[in-house]
Order: structure tokens, then C-alpha cells, then sequence
């Protein structure tokens, strides 16, 4: 027996350890107050099947329409694992393995008491075999086991949909976290046989965490780090695959109207707190099946499983998505955007809510994005980098990171915050490196600039990458009075190296 194919035979028996077997999917919560189907799995399995259909897959966002079915049917499912190469942040590429060539996999749509006849692909250019444990499965290792399939080929096998809910599904290959980390799960949901109330707006979201070698929005094409993983050190942590997924494409609505989210969490390792700004989840189905709470803020996620929640717009805006362990949110990633227009009359909305919008805070640099980063990035790479494209890609920064202090035209704020704007300890002839030193250790105590005494407290950001500080800086040397001039990323290197990390802060 050649190598590879000892390798998918232990692939196989380590599936079998996995989740598929102690899911009880057969089963479900029970409830009387929810939409969700009374009819037990056994009971389900008793129901004829007739006719057939192929399945209508969508990438997330999207999600497909209701199967509109008053019967089961037999539903075929046709889904390649594609190994690319995509963001995951501006000017960041990751080897994602996908199914279905994006993250998260495809949304598939069917009904209880459907036979699905599922035909599992692995694109002859990939270079590692793959299989599929689906949560909504009934059998040992919810699919893995007949799914194990070697680049250039495909597998198939059937099941019956027992029991309705929204449900994950992932690569089951061992190493079984790796496949995980490396974007392979998506969401499967069973509709009960009266089908879901309607409502206005379906969406597919889907969280994971992803484990790099290189630092959070480090330049060029990561590398997964499985000590990080094993560790549960997340360098990202994303909605749909990217930073930028629901943020330069926010989904949308209007006021008045009705949205209903599939939030699946593939993990591997992070608790989802899923939580939308400014709004109230009227209804939650908890952990995706059939119990349902309302009026709910935040609602907890686990890895490895999926919730729907609904809730009606009432108010224009843009709403924030995050995970509400915040730091993700503002620090590895995990933000999107609901934008909800206006509709009629905005009376109603405004005795609701006088505010504006849009708060930029909370968006950090993604509040408008302008694809600068990665200009300078690409730029960098290619040795083309000019002091343009850095100030471009530094303003940009500027705003998501330095603006809440320093203000948006570098005024800083009276006796707490120095101004940046012609600031003569920038001018000094030391101003540029000590520049670099306090982004990257931070400065604590009294200060004097443009003889205005200051005292506070600057955290080091020495989770910026060095290409990031050194743009940052650039736009304020070139800005509101300065005297110009470039800090390039090697000397943003050099200071880093010879600084003192405080205690727990990464060189």
C-alpha cells in the first residue's frame, strides 16, 4: 500500500473519533411555541419520498430560496472542495481550503424527510484529500465516513433529513482541526414540513477563527500556525472569510422590513457572542434548533454549531455586527455591517432614535475603506512604494487607530492628548524615531508639546505590523503642518528590535 493511501485510511478511522457520532442529530429540543416540526425523526423516516431535485447552493450571503415543498423529495447535492488562495485582510492572502472555493461553504437548503443524495468532489488541482461530517446527519461520523475522497475524485452517499434546524458542516480529516482552521465548514438547513415564517431578508454569516505564523494584517500571503491553534491563539477572527466580507458588501434592508440571520460558528476553537449594535433579537433559535427565546442582545454560539435569529428594522443606519468578545471585534477582525435605509416616514424611527448613523469608531479604518492598504502592500512588494501611497494607505489607518485620541486633523485633546498637527516634538531632529518608540512601547507620564503640558498614558501598538506604523507615520509627518518625510518599514524594524517589550506586549 503506497504512502497516500495509508494516510487516507488513518484519515478515515480518526473521522470515525469525531463529532458525528455524539451529536445525537436524530434529536432535537422540544417546544410547542416555535414553527419548527413536531413530527420525530422516526416519523419523518416513515414519510415517502417521490420525485427528485438538484439542490440551488449560494455563497454566503446569499441564501437560497424556500424549497416552497409540501412533501420530501429527493434532493441532490453536487459540491467541490477547491484549495485557493483569497484575503483574509487588506493586503493579507491565506491558503483557504474551501467548499465550494470560498468561506464559508455553500448554504444548502432542504426540507424534513428529504433523502439527500450528496456527491462530495475534490478538485484534481488540490493537493490534500478531504471529506464532510455534517451536523444534520444521522450515521456514524455524519458523513466522513463515506466521504474520504483523494484530489481528482468524488464520493457519494445518502441520507435522510430527521430533523429540522440549521446545522454545520465541516472537513472531518485528520488532522481534523487543520482542515477547520483552514476555512472548511458551511451551514445545511432542514426547514420543518409548514416551512419557515416569511420574512423580508434571509442571510447567511458565518464565523471562524484562523491561526497565522504572521502577525494579524501582516503583509503578504500567511501561513497557518498549528501551535497557535492547538494553543487557541486566534491571529484572526472573521465573518464569510475576511475582514472585508461584510463590510465592503454590508447586507441591507429596509426600515420596517424583516431579517433573518443563519449565524453558523465553524471555529475550531472560539465561543461566538453574537451581537448586533444598536439592535434586539426579537427571536432566537437556540443553538439552531427548537426552542426559541426573544428579545434576546447577545446570544452565545458554540463551535460547531449555528443559530437563527429574526428580528424588524425600525431605525435607518448601519448596524455593526460583531462578536462581542470584543477584542476580536476591534483587534483580529469579527465586524460587519447591516445597512438599513430609510422607507416612508421616518417619523416613527426618529421617536425611536435622534442619533446619527453611523458611529466611525466602532468600524476602526473599515468605516471607508478606500483600498489604499492594499495598494501600498502590492506596492511594497513589487519595491514601487512611494511616500504617496503611504500617506494613502497611512490616512486610512490613521482613523481606525490614532483618530479617538489624537482627533481627525491631529488637534489632540487639551492637557490629555498632545497634538500631532505642527507639533515641534515631531519636528525635533530625534522627533521621527522617538515617533516610532512610542507607537511601538508606548509613552506614559508628563509631556511637553508646543509648550502645553500633557499628561496620559499611550498603550503600545505593537500588534501593528511594521509596514502599518510606518505609513501611519508618514501621513502625520506629511500632514497639518509637519515638516514631511518617510518612515519606512525597516526602520520601524530596527526600533522594534532594539525596544523593550513591556510585559506580555509582542516585539
Amino acid at each position: 500500500m503506497g504512502s497516500f493511501a495509508r494516510f487516507g485510511t488513518i484519515a478515515v478511522g480518526l473521522c470515525l473519533l469525531g463529532c458525528g457520532e455524539q451529536s445525537g442529530k436524530g434529536t432535537g429540543s422540544s417546544s410547542t411555541s416555535t414553527p419548527a416540526s413536531t413530527a420525530s425523526g422516526a416519523k419523518a423516516a416513515e414519510v415517502p419520498v417521490s420525485g427528485s431535485v438538484d439542490a440551488q447552493l449560494t455563497h454566503a450571503p446569499e441564501v437560497p430560496p424556500p424549497t416552497g415543498r409540501t412533501a420530501p423529495t429527493k434532493v441532490v447535492v453536487n459540491l467541490e472542495v477547491k484549495e485557493v488562495e483569497l484575503p483574509i485582510s487588506d493586503g493579507v492572502q491565506y491558503p483557504f481550503w474551501t467548499f465550494g472555493g470560498r468561506v464559508p461553504g455553500k448554504f444548502i437548503r432542504i426540507r424534513q424527510g428529504d433523502t439527500v443524495e450528496f456527491h462530495l468532489s475534490n478538485h484534481p488541482d488540490n493537493k490534500m484529500p478531504h471529506n464532510i461530517d455534517m451536523h444534520a446527519v444521522t450515521g456514524p461520523g455524519g458523513g466522513a465516513t463515506s466521504t474520504a475522497t483523494a484530489p481528482g475524485h468524488t464520493s457519494q452517499f445518502t441520507f435522510k433529513a430527521l430533523a429540522s434546524g440549521i446545522f454545520v458542516y465541516h472537513c472531518a480529516t485528520a488532522p481534523v482541526g487543520m482542515h477547520i482552521a483552514n476555512g472548511m465548514t458551511g451551514l445545511i438547513l432542514v426547514e420543518p414540513p409548514e416551512g419557515l415564517p416569511k420574512v423580508d431578508h434571509e442571510y447567511y454569516v458565518m464565523q471562524n477563527d484562523f491561526y497565522t505564523v504572521d502577525k494579524y494584517r501582516e503583509k503578504g500571503l500567511a501561513k497557518f500556525d498549528m501551535q497557535k491553534a492547538i494553543e487557541e491563539r486566534p491571529t484572526y477572527v472573521v465573518f464569510n472569510g475576511s475582514e472585508e466580507s461584510l463590510v465592503r458588501d454590508p447586507l441591507k434592508a429596509k426600515v420596517g422590513e424583516t431579517v433573518r440571520l443563519f449565524v453558523g460558528n465553524g471555529g475550531p476553537n472560539m465561543v461566538s457572542s453574537f451581537h448586533i449594535i444598536g439592535e434586539i433579537f426579537d427571536k432566537v433559535y437556540v443553538e439552531g434548533g427548537k426552542l426559541v427565546n426573544e428579545q434576546v442582545q447577545t446570544t452565545l454560539i458554540p463551535a460547531g454549531g449555528a443559530v437563527m435569529v429574526e428580528f424588524k428594522v425600525e431605525v435607518p443606519g448601519s448596524y455593526v455586527l460583531v462578536d462581542h468578545s470584543i477584542f476580536r471585534a476591534f483587534n483580529k477582525g469579527a465586524l460587519g455591517i447591516l445597512k438599513v435605509d430609510p422607507q416612508g416616514d421616518e417619523g416613527i424611527a426618529k421617536s425611536i432614535y435622534g442619533g446619527r448613523g453611523i458611529d466611525s469608531v466602532y468600524l476602526s479604518d473599515k468605516a471607508a475603506p478606500t483600498g489604499a492598504v492594499k495598494a501600498a502592500a502590492d506596492a511594497e512588494a513589487k519595491g514601487t512604494l512611494t511616500r504617496e501611497l503611504q500617506i494613502a494607505a497611512g490616512k486610512q489607518l490613521f482613523a481606525g487607530t490614532c483618530s479617538a485620541c489624537h482627533q481627525n486633523e491631529g488637534q489632540g485633546i487639551p492637557t490629555v492628548f498632545p497634538p500631532l498637527a505642527k507639533s515641534d516634538f515631531l519636528s525635533a531632529p530625534d522627533g521621527k524615531t522617538k515617533a516610532i518608540h512610542n507607537v511601538v512601547s508606548g509613552l506614559s507620564g508628563k509631556l511637553t508639546v508646543n509648550g502645553a503640558p500633557y499628561d496620559s498614558s499611550m498603550p503600545p501598538l505593537s500588534n501593528l505590523p511594521d509596514d502599518d506604523i510606518a505609513n501611519i507615520l508618514t501621513y502625520v509627518l506629511n500632514s497639518w503642518g509637519n515638516p514631511g518625510g518617510v518612515v519606512t518599514k525597516a526602520e520601524v524594524a530596527a526600533v522594534r528590535a532594539a525596544a523593550k517589550a513591556p510585559p506580555g506586549a509582542p516585539k
